[in-house]
Order: C-alpha cells, then structure tokens, then sequence
C-alpha cells in the first residue's frame, strides 16, 4: 500500500466491475474497499464481524433479515450504515454506486454464508487499487 494520499474519483475511474472490491487502504487489522455496485448482491452474512457501508456516489438498498422480519434501508450518496456482525443482508442498487467498506483484513465479499453465489458476483477477500 502506498503511503500517500489516494484520490478516490481516480481510484474509482481505475475500475468498473461491480461486487468486485478494490483495498484502497489498510487501517490496523481492517481493510477499506472501494466497491461499485450494480443490481443485486447475495444474501450473506459475516458471523464475526460488523460491515461498514459509505455511499460515495449513487444509491443503494440493504435487506435485511432482523428477528422482527425483513426490512430494507435505502442509502444515498452521503449516508453510512452498518449491517452488525450475525446479521443477512443483501446489498444492491438499482442504477448503481460507488461504496466504501471497512473489514477487517481478510472477510470474503459473500460473507461467512451465503446464498448461491452468481457469476456477476466475484468472491474475493478484495483486489489491490491500481
């Protein structure tokens, strides 16, 4: 990793591929990951880890599978959200987005568990930003 600055807008431009997470950066034990989103995740879950979500550009929706039900948040461009560590979720975003994610260093893109995965989906613990 570099030890200067990272330009986001750059960053991003330097991919399009969506659900394929870029590491921009390590933070302790955590990576953060540029991700581009187009139409709909897997449902997944992380057993041992919260995941961190700041909308850069566009919006996105996160199902949720709560001991209340089903619910979903809606994230524009500016919002932060956390799905907790036990929780399914399933991302997606209709005309697509720009995200930033925390994790620890590591955690599958597809989570602990998952739903079949499909082929637009790339399971990955991240690529490094070019």
């Amino acid at each position: 990793m570099t030890t200067n600055p990272i330009d986001l807008a750059t960053a991003l431009d330097g991919f399009d591929a969506a659900w394929s997470p870029r590491i921009i950066a390590y933070l302790n034990d955590y990576d953060v990951r540029l991700a581009r989103f187009r139409g709909e995740h897997v449902w997944h879950v992380h057993l041992e880890t919260d995941e961190f979500f700041l909308v850069l550009d566009g919006e996105i929706a996160i199902a949720l599978r709560e001991e209340a039900g089903e619910r979903t948040v809606t994230l524009p461009r500016g919002s932060v959200f956390v799905v907790p560590r036990g929780t399914f979720h399933k991302p997606s975003s209709a005309r697509g987005a720009a995200v930033l994610l925390v994790e620890p260093t590591g955690t599958l893109s597809v989570g602990d568990q998952h739903d079949e995965v499909p082929a637009h989906v790339d399971v990955t613990t991240g690529h490094p930003v070019r």
